[in-house]
């Protein structure tokens, strides 16, 4: 899964609903050195923040960011 740029002070929740083995999601511009986010199991959420031209991870549940 990809998630393009968003607009500046843009909240996003992504919650998995239904494992299909893991998902990953590569957001365009991910704050820092993580490239990824991965989710393995139903209810594996994270939150997320666009702000300065860049995702950032502000909350979650059980994902892995790397």
């Amino acid at each position: 899964l990809t998630l393009a740029d968003g607009t500046a002070g843009q909240e996003l929740t992504i919650i998995m609903v239904t494992d299909g083995g893991d998902g990953t999601l590569t957001p365009t511009n991910l704050a820092g050195a993580p490239t990824t986010i991965t989710f393995d199991a139903v209810g594996d959420t994270v939150v997320l923040l666009f702000t300065s031209s860049t995702w950032w991870v502000v909350g979650g549940n059980a994902v892995v960011v790397a």
